[in-house]
């Protein structure tokens, strides 16, 4: 009885052992799988069952811990990089790409070939061999396929042979919802899955790389990435403001449009045939704003905190399903028994629409900002003593809005390309509302300069230009603006004194570019006064920004 036990038990072992030798693809590829996980998906087109067996023999499989990971690849560690175009709306396509990285001074050949880099290379190289793997010389991809029974996939299908396949050295086996697809490439694959019928939320996406070696293959890396399947419509909000300081603190200026820009997440151009619709509604009490343009311009009037919520319709075109048959009409006595009843088809032509939405909501801050400045007067300024190769101006700059905190100054070539200096200077902040600012600068040596002018604070910056001609001086002579000046004080002595007191509360006080402690418009004499007092009359003759204008200031 004993011996019949013992011989029992080696059949129930003898039957078992192709049970316990058969390694399938969900055991190679979802190590980590947890006990929850479903098996239940829908099947992806030109994908197969991870229920298939997988021949370790030809491709074997080295556990995480596995000491051979180490000497899978000559001179160091291949990295494989896995992205994807997620999320992706249900119905469209998304796309997953594998990258290899090579170590250091490796790269591919144009025959697929793994070469070092050129003068790349340390002393410390073992082989003066320029390559790291000569695939193309180490055979093995002969021409009579029946020779060759290691040129198959893992669940034993052979390779395609398509142009070029020869020079493909790496098989990347993909994994995803309880199925796999393999492919031959070369230190880059690519693959793409629609959505149609594939569970929304995240699932995950797993990767193993084999490389050619001899008869075999040998694992180098492993790779895994979450995507994401949603039936929302991916949808992405930019904002800009022109004089907004900072576009990222979803804080903007008051009565200043802001320019809302929709972007939708559609790298498979799913959406292309579809009918998009936006609906805004800004916060502000200004009603609800629907357009099929994704740009979209809106102006806050007042100060605070509002609510931004935009809904997004897709109208995705798709075949209409097969209206059920009506319920046959009641019949009389005196109709005819054989008739049969009327049924509702969809003809070809038909075609129904799936709404899709997407949503956005944002909360954003309105304050007071420098809205706009603009340079009105351009002055020489005479020195006490003239030096031909520095020359002073004096620009009257107002701005709309609130008041600034530091002025800048950028002066460059004509074209504005080439910079030569940068000035910047605080501005002494009072309770005069009034924005009227004198900015002095230094010119070197005569000729056209392009200068921009800014105006900001902690939330806005307000930007302005203007070519400056600045001509070569006679030291003997004052200037043009000087002598103008001289000879209208008798005209205008009595009227400049009470200009004087409006024009000079309206200015602030700046330094001197160098290292003078003198205050521009204090202790200058009539000269400036008169200057002043003819900026104030002579606003509407003056260009508020030459250079945009092509012409050049004077």
């Amino acid at each position: 009885m004993a011996c019949l036990h013992c011989f029992l038990g080696f059949l129930l072992l003898a039957a078992r052992l192709p049970l316990d030798a058969a390694r399938r693809f969900h055991d190679v590829l979802s190590n980590e799988r947890t006990s929850g996980y479903t098996r239940e998906h829908s099947q992806l087109t030109g994908w197969s069952s991870d229920e298939n067996e997988w021949n370790e023999k030809l491709y074997p499989v080295w556990k995480k811990e596995d000491p051979r990971w180490k000497n899978s690849w000559r001179g160091g560690h291949v990295q494989a990089m896995l992205t994807s175009d997620s999320p992706a709306l249900v119905g469209s396509t998304i796309t997953f790409v594998v990258d290899l990285v090579f170590p250091r001074c490796q790269k591919e050949d144009v025959n697929g070939n793994i070469v070092y880099e050129n003068n790349c290379r340390n002393d410390t190289d073992p082989s003066p061999d320029l390559y790291v793997y000569n695939w193309t010389e180490e055979g093995g991809w002969g021409n009579d396929h029946s020779q060759h029974h290691h040129h198959m996939f893992p669940d034993g299908k052979p390779f395609p042979h398509h142009p070029g396949w020869r020079r493909c050295s790496f098989v990347y086996v993909f994994h995803t919802l309880g199925q796999y697809l393999q492919k031959l490439g070369r230190g880059s694959a690519r693959v793409s899955i629609n959505t149609a019928n594939v569970t929304l939320g995240p699932q995950l996406m797993e990767v193993i790389v084999y490389r050619r070696h001899h008869h075999v293959y040998v694992p180098i890396a492993k790779v895994k990435d979450m995507y994401v399947v949603t039936d929302h419509v991916p949808v992405f909000v930019t904002m800009y403001q022109k004089n907004d300081r900072n576009l990222s603190d979803e804080t903007f200026l008051r009565d200043l449009p802001i320019m809302f820009s929709v972007l939708i997440h559609d790298p498979s151009h799913f959406l292309n045939e579809s009918a998009v619709n936006y609906k805004w509604n800004f916060g502000d009490n200004t009603g609800l704003f629907v357009s099929n343009n994704p740009t979209l311009n809106h102006t806050y009037v007042l100060n605070g905190t509002f609510s931004l919520n935009l809904t997004v319709q897709a109208a995705v075109p798709g075949p209409c399903p097969s209206p059920s048959p009506k319920p046959p009409k009641p019949t009389s006595p005196l109709s005819s028994a054989g008739d049969p009843s009327p049924e509702l088809r969809a003809t070809p032509e038909e075609t129904c629409h799936i709404n899709r939405y997407g949503y956005f909501k944002a909360t954003i801050t309105i304050v007071d900002g420098i809205l706009e400045v603009n340079i009105i007067q351009m002055t020489d300024v005479v020195t006490p003593v003239p030096q031909p190769d520095k020359s002073l101006m004096d620009f009257v700059v107002t701005c709309q809005g609130i008041m600034p905190t530091e002025v800048c100054t950028i002066v460059s070539d004509p074209t504005c390309q080439i910079t030569y200096n940068t000035v910047c200077d605080p501005v002494d902040v009072d309770t005069d509302d009034t924005c009227l600012l004198t900015v002095r600068r230094a010119f070197s040596g005569s000729g056209t300069y392009c200068m921009n002018l800014t105006l900001s604070d902690n939330t806005s910056l307000a930007l302005t230009s203007t070519l400056v001609s600045v001509s070569a001086r006679d030291p003997a002579s004052p200037s043009r603006m000087a002598n103008g000046a001289l000879v209208s004080v008798g005209c205008l002595a009595i009227f400049v004194t009470v200009i004087t007191l409006l024009v000079y509360k309206k200015h602030k006080e700046y330094k001197l570019v160098g290292h003078s402690a003198r205050i521009v418009l204090k202790g200058q004499g009539l000269n400036a006064l008169l200057n002043h007092a003819k900026a104030i009359f002579r606003l509407g003759n003056q260009e508020r920004d030459p250079l945009l204008k092509h012409q050049p200031g004077t």
